[in-house]
């Protein structure tokens, strides 16, 4: 039965028993403003994935929905698309508002390194899609923000010669960054005489990309032949004292071109023992080093914690590690300084949350490694901005000049005197420029639908019969 008034008319009255004024008709109309209506969040289900496939990165993921609204999310740098579709039919028909059942209905099919691609990319979505049916940032769905403004290290491109190197790192203390990070390592000196010792014809991992290539900016790393090398304990690779030295002197002109006021990290040393890491410690420890990144892989935790014990400067690791059990165990048995997840392999938003939630009660602070577009380094800023224990988040694409384009109604530049500013829009806070993103795509395809992936057939993805 009709009985005269609608909705506004109601809460008018009813507010008027409790006082006129705060239910002013102005402030109806001011809460409405705030309230997502064209969304039902109770109703709103997953009925499409799509992928934008651009230079930078492993994809863009898009998470369409019955209710016109969608979620970006984005796949590792380098990973298999397959990673994300392989999931669609387990995605159609979820409310993606239910982000930690989802999570745990899709984590068992991501693994370390970038099998965890899909896994993660599309629990960015998911964030960002709750985020705009709420109406609030990310951030604030994780507990609220520590902080502002996300300190930024950047990667810079490296040169055999130290010096030109030394001023490349320069420059980016003049455009106001306040971490730098640099790769010191087998690849810079495999081919000076008498720098490193290892069996005649062994494969000792060098990678040496084709002419003119920096990360960064082709997106995935170029095809074509590369070594897939053991692990670091079975090449038999040692430094000699010329290796070492040859390192420091790099090391040297780093300093000597950006002081010892700023903080520097390094990574990418190459697959050599664990005897010619504690040397390398030792030589490094003069240059007052933020860490030395990934001497030898994750997964050797008594090794690591031997290096850590032996050498004075902080050890760090994890970019690779799927899921929280990997870093507790790290942090438990202290074998590293500082533990570094990337979220697009770590287990996506609120997983990297709970791991430097998990890690601060051991003493260990939490860094970001970020080798994506800036869909992954949102999703990662609305994380570092919640969890107390951040210290820093990196970019490999600095030197990008398009980089922040794809992304609207943020800050401009995105990376402003080293540091992103955490945005208050919902979800992960931006809007795509799907104009910018057409150029960015190393493919055709701007979010097309992906009936290819349909998969009828019952299957049981249970982990226990």
């Amino acid at each position: 039965m009709n009985m005269g008034f609608g909705r506004r008319s109601f809460i008018a009255k009813a507010a008027g028993l409790a006082g006129a004024a705060f239910w002013a008709d102005d402030t109806i109309e001011a809460y409405q403003q705030h309230v997502q209506t064209a969304s039902k969040p109770s109703e709103l289900r997953i009925t499409d994935v799509r992928m934008a496939m651009t230079r930078i990165g492993g994809g863009l993921i898009r998470l369409d929905t019955n209710q016109g609204v969608y979620g970006i999310g984005e796949n590792r740098d380098g990973a298999s698309r397959n990673y994300v579709m392989e999931l669609k039919r387990l995605l159609v028909g979820e409310n993606p508002c239910t982000i930690d059942k989802v999570f745990r209905k899709i984590k068992q099919f991501g693994y370390h390194a970038r099998q965890g691609g899909g896994v993660c990319g599309v629990e960015m979505a998911l964030w960002d899609l709750a985020g705009k049916v709420y109406n609030v940032p990310v951030y604030q769905m994780l507990g609220g923000k520590f902080r502002d403004k996300i300190r930024i290290y950047c990667d810079t491109p490296e040169s055999a010669d130290p010096k030109v190197f030394a001023e490349r790192v320069k420059i980016r203390k003049e455009e106001g960054f306040t971490w730098f990070k640099c790769d010191v390592g087998v690849p810079m000196i495999a081919n000076v005489p008498g720098a490193i010792s290892y069996p005649a014809g062994a494969d000792i991992g060098v990678f040496r990309p084709p002419a003119g290539w920096r990360p960064g900016q082709g997106g995935a790393m170029p095809t074509g032949p590369r070594p897939l090398p053991v692990p670091h304990m079975f090449t038999g690779l040692e430094l000699t004292d010329k290796g070492v030295g040859l390192m420091s002197d790099y090391l040297a002109k780093v300093r000597e071109a950006i002081g010892y006021d700023v903080p520097l990290s390094t990574d990418h040393f190459g697959h050599f023992g664990i005897n010619s890491a504690i040397r390398l410690g030792k030589a490094f420890q003069k240059f007052n080093l933020a860490w030395m990144e990934d001497l030898i892989p994750w997964q050797n935790t008594e090794l690591l914690k031997k290096i850590t014990d032996a050498i004075d400067v902080p050890t760090c690791t994890g970019e690779d590690i799927y899921l929280k059990e990997g870093f507790i165990n790290l942090a438990r048995e202290h074998a590293v300084d500082i533990l570094h997840p990337d979220i697009a392999t770590s287990g996506g938003i609120l997983e990297t949350h709970k791991i430097g939630d998990a890690i601060q009660e051991y003493g260990v602070p939490m860094a970001l490694h970020m080798a994506n577009s800036p869909v992954s380094a949102f999703a990662s800023v609305h994380v570092a901005a919640a969890t107390e224990n951040f210290l820093v988040l990196e970019n490999h694409s600095v030197d990008v000049p398009t980089w922040g384009d794809i992304v609207d109604g943020v800050e401009k530049p995105v990376i402003n005197k080293g540091f992103i500013t955490v945005p208050d829009g919902p979800g992960l806070g931006f809007t795509l420029n799907e104009e910018a993103v057409k150029k960015q795509l190393r493919e055709p395809g701007y979010f097309e639908p992906t009936p290819q992936w349909d998969n009828k057939e019952r299957i049981n993805d249970r982990l226990w019969s």
